[in-house]
């Protein structure tokens, strides 16, 4: 691996959800003032969805980590699951045994008798389901159930969904508009700005450093700007970029990455935007034209 080539004690852009590379940029850092704000507000369910790849799971850890010793928390990290198998992932979460065979009212009451004992103890109880684009219909309907307990004052429960697009389809369903209407407050997370990314990269290769000495300044501006406009934005596709780049310079004896590089890069990535045609970078869009079948029409 590149990692003494660079001076790096860790890969800086691994794929995997770590909250140590948490960056800040303004739609993750929207959605988590937004959830903060309103989880210490008392606020019942929440929404984040964001589009693939883009920093859902992240953002849940980070949210999960600064709530930290201020309120109980549970994480659902793949809700694909029953009605009655959510509720055991639930009691699971908060250390609740579960008596075999598995009762629904039972489940309910003991789940009911946990929140509030934490209530009494002025603890506040997060649960966060991540993909929550996949829970099966079915199992909506214990969510409902499990944003009724409350006291007359608060709610015992507070809910974090965290999905894709999907999960707005699936809530717009008649069947379950309940749960739509229980949604206070909701957030979008998209992409970041491609003036954010050289920052991005910075950052993450700045906490993979060995020391205060690790040169940081690896990818070129042109490079960069290349990766913010292969990506998108997408940090799973910067990450997935940004390493191969690595690599290829690495394979060089290179200390410094190109724009060739990226475009090597790039055409081994799925899912990159396709970089556009250079007489279509130098014309003007309102002279652009396109010939259009067979018959020589011209748009």
């Amino acid at each position: 691996m590149y990692l003494g080539h660079f001076s790096l004690r860790e890969a800086p852009f691994s794929i995997t959800p770590d909250t140590d590379f948490f960056f800040a940029h303004e739609g993750a850092q929207a959605s988590l003032n937004m959830l903060l704000v309103a989880l210490r507000s008392g606020e019942g369910f929440l929404k984040v969805v964001g589009e693939l790849g883009c920093g859902k799971t992240v953002l849940c850890r980070q949210l999960l980590k600064t709530l930290q010793g201020e309120c109980v928390t549970a994480y659902i990290p793949n809700p694909d699951m029953g009605p009655d198998d959510l509720l055991v992932a639930l009691c699971g979460e908060l250390g609740l045994a579960v008596e075999q065979p598995v009762q629904r009212h039972q489940l309910m009451a003991g789940l009911a008798q946990c929140l509030l004992d934490h209530a009494q103890h002025g603890r506040r109880v997060v649960v966060c389901i991540d993909e929550a684009q996949a829970i099966p219909v079915r199992t909506v309907e214990s969510l409902r159930l499990l944003s009724n307990l409350e006291t007359e004052k608060r709610k015992l429960l507070q809910l974090v969904l965290l999905g894709q697009p999907d999960l707005d389809d699936k809530l717009a369903r008649p069947e379950i508009r309940q749960l739509l209407q229980r949604i206070t407050f909701s957030e979008y997370l998209g992409p970041m700005r491609p003036e954010r990314v050289p920052a991005y990269m910075a950052h993450r290769l700045e906490r993979a450093a060995l020391g205060a000495t690790t040169d940081t300044d690896v990818f070129t501006p042109a490079a960069a700007r290349a990766i913010a406009q292969a990506s998108g934005g997408v940090p799973r596709l910067i990450n997935i970029l940004a390493h191969k780049c690595l690599m290829l310079a690495y394979g060089e004896d290179r200390h410094r990455v190109s724009a060739a590089h990226v475009r090597l890069a790039a055409q081994d990535t799925p899912g990159v935007l396709p970089r556009p045609l250079w007489w279509r970078r130098l014309w003007p869009v309102s002279r652009t034209r396109r010939l259009r079948g067979t018959q020589g029409e011209w748009e």
